[in-house]
């Protein structure tokens, strides 16, 4: 029973893992940036050498059946396996389930989310406070969260995947009387 369970999360994370690196493809065609093209080789380099290539195979018809990549056969008879919307839909949840935010240096400013989120979108709300939990963030009010480090992007991402962008603001201080308290919590000094 758990060697069959084993089986399905290793096929899942396979799964995972090949629709990430179609993203990465498909994030290489729209950077323009030499670094950025690096850094994407780079990362995509060291997954494709983990994956077993047999396994490979047969996850790629899996998630050609349930059309998360489509197949586009090339001029000179080789064929493209790209991401279809669905699958795009996935890769970006995936990413969505493992995102973090890095702790790099304090610059001494406080990143602060707060929301305002009508009755009816509940679901929203409890979600998004949440995932501001599980990045770490220490929640002051029960709709204003509290993080030390640059986080704007990944904030952005989080209301855009839970459809909140008008109810949600966020901002950086410089200063909050109860500072003290926040590094000690964030082991900051």
């Amino acid at each position: 029973m758990d060697e069959v369970k084993n089986s399905k999360n290793m096929d899942n994370a396979l799964k995972q893992k090949i629709i990430l690196l179609l993203l990465a493809g498909i994030a290489l065609s729209f950077s323009r940036s030499p670094v950025q093209h690096h850094r994407i080789y780079k990362q995509i380099g060291k997954e494709w050498q983990r994956i077993n290539k047999n396994k490979l195979k047969k996850e790629i018809r899996n998630l050609y059946k349930s059309k998360v990549i489509k197949e586009k056969k090339n001029l000179d008879g080789s064929f493209t396996f790209v991401l279809s919307d669905k699958g795009r839909v996935k890769a970006l949840t995936y990413h969505f389930a493992e995102m973090k935010i890095k702790a790099i240096d304090w610059d001494k400013k406080w990143r602060a989310v707060f929301f305002d989120v009508p009755e009816k979108y509940r679901w929203g709300r409890d979600a998004l406070r949440r995932k501001l939990k599980e990045l770490g963030f220490y929640e002051l009010q029960k709709s204003m969260f509290m993080f030390p480090y640059e986080c704007e992007d990944e904030i952005d991402f989080i209301i855009e995947h839970y459809g909140m962008r008008k109810y949600v603001r966020y901002a950086v201080m410089d200063y909050i009387d109860n500072d003290l308290y926040l590094e000690n919590h964030f082991g900051l000094k």
